[in-house]
């Protein structure tokens, strides 16, 4: 029997290669620009699940962009795996902080990855890590290693809010009618600690708009006399938190969930250097809510983060102008137990009613979605501890992820499955930043791990 470490082994340049074309493609679900690189890079996905033994593949329309489906029935008495990953990237945007053209893919070394790592966008975040569970399949296949059914659901849409992935789940649950429901879009802690994601964090993300006077104006013989709306929006924004890092949105921490102290002592068992964490991202100090840790804070906490400000002049040398309108970007973290639809309420009301009566206020929700918990007791974290003490020989970590992957929550109540979270990626991978990476290392071995996860989960079900 040759294991799936010895056909990684042999098929390593391969397997990386075929990554590599696969982030050639600007597959930027934001930007509608990269519209027909989108369908290019649906068309790819399919015809690598075919190739890798998928005896039924399709690209399914839906409202925005397809998504593309592939399964491979052994027996209808066995369990279902089903596979979700995503095709789309975050835009490369800034372009000029990347080291090397965001879809022109390199391999380089560095003091973490020294075998190297594929820098491109979406190396890791997800194509590099839905990519694994292609390759995973081709190994069980080709070596009749497959002990179950396999199904794999590829959406376009995560990256701005897997806005038609419900309708397509409504539509279609009978063909993804699974007993488990697999997913590598998160991390773990180190390439010598190995982690399980057992939470994930909800989402709602909103965009303001503030406007003074009708006009731009001049501000020597307006100030001090009109309302300027970045003024004022920066006062607003400055004011949902106060003296210690506590949002001050009434209501917002009425459902928040307590985690008890052992529950917290557990948490703290992980291996983390605060001193490594600071010089990782050049910071002389962490800052954030009273109370919690830097683990705590990212994870298992609630939060406010203004993700873009704008408005006025901000073209090269001087303008004097009292700008019209100024927008800010705002994403709200949420914890087990928050509503997004209800916390995106609390803001609108919040916002709206701090705002002076010499301007006028928009909020423009966009997207969200609901926190997420895996329990560590159900046989879906079981067998994924199983595949990983197998390879790593060492048990994974339970951790809460501070991301957020909305659509999980709404596969639960759709489809009626678990979901367990096995991630290869690193916290300093610069997902949705510049230079975003992948290891080869964590690569493969994402390709090595998974097989055995589909082992155990079918022992552990047929007891």
């Amino acid at each position: 029997m040759i294991t799936s470490k010895d056909y990684v082994q042999q098929h390593k340049e391969r397997f990386i290669n075929e990554l590599i074309d696969l982030l050639k493609i600007p597959s930027i679900s934001a930007d509608s620009a990269y519209k027909k690189d989108m369908f290019s890079t649906a068309t790819l996905v399919e015809k690598s699940l075919k190739e890798a033994g998928c005896t039924k593949t399709e690209i399914c329309e839906t409202p925005g962009y397809p998504v593309v489906y592939g399964e491979r029935i052994v027996d209808e008495n066995l369990p279902t795996v089903l596979v979700y990953g995503h095709y789309d990237v975050q835009p490369a945007d800034p372009i000029d902080l990347w080291d090397s053209p965001a879809f022109e893919p390199v391999i380089k070394k560095t003091a973490i990855h020294p075998e190297g790592a594929i820098f491109a966008r979406g190396a890791c975040d997800d194509k590099g890590q839905f990519y694994m569970h292609v390759k995973a399949l081709e190994y069980m296949v080709k070596n009749e290693e497959l002990p179950c059914n396999v199904k794999f659901m590829i959406e376009g849409e995560e990256e701005v809010g897997s806005v038609n992935l419900a309708w397509f789940i409504k539509n279609n649950k009978e063909k993804l009618a699974n007993d488990v429901i697999l997913i590598s879009d998160t991390g773990m802690i180190a390439k010598d600690t190995p982690s399980i994601t057992t939470g994930l964090r909800g989402l709602s993300y909103v965009e303001v708009e503030v406007t003074g006077p009708n006009r731009d104006l001049h501000s020597g013989l307006y100030g001090g006399a009109v309302a300027n709306p970045i003024n004022i929006l920066t006062k607003m924004i400055a004011s949902l938190h106060d003296e210690n890092n506590h949002i001050t949105i009434p209501g917002f921490y009425d459902k928040v969930e307590e985690l008890s102290k052992a529950e917290r002592a557990k948490m703290a068992e992980a291996p983390f250097s605060l001193e490594k964490y600071k010089e990782a991202l050049a910071i002389a100090d962490v800052y954030g809510e009273e109370g919690y840790t830097t683990n705590e804070r990212n994870s298992i906490r609630p939060t406010l983060d203004v993700n873009g400000i704008w408005g006025g002049y901000i073209g090269e040398g001087a303008k004097t102008v009292i700008p019209s309108k100024a927008f800010a970007k705002i994403s709200m973290r949420l914890v087990p137990n928050q509503d997004w639809e209800e916390i995106t309420n609390l803001f609108q009301k919040h916002f709206e009613s701090i705002a002076p009566a010499a301007v006028e206020v928009k909020v423009k929700p966009h997207h969200g979605g609901q926190g997420y918990v895996t329990p560590i007791d159900g046989i879906e974290f079981q067998a994924a501890s199983l595949a990983y003490q197998q390879i790593f020989g060492k048990e994974p970590i339970p951790q809460r992820s501070g991301g957020s992957i909305p659509i999980v929550a709404m596969f639960e109540e759709e489809l009626k499955s678990k979901t367990v979270l096995m991630g290869f990626g690193l916290d300093s991978d610069a997902i949705h930043s510049p230079n975003e990476h992948f290891g080869v290392w964590n690569y493969l071995k994402g390709i090595e791990t998974i097989p055995y996860f589909y082992k155990h989960f079918t022992a552990l079900k047929k007891q």
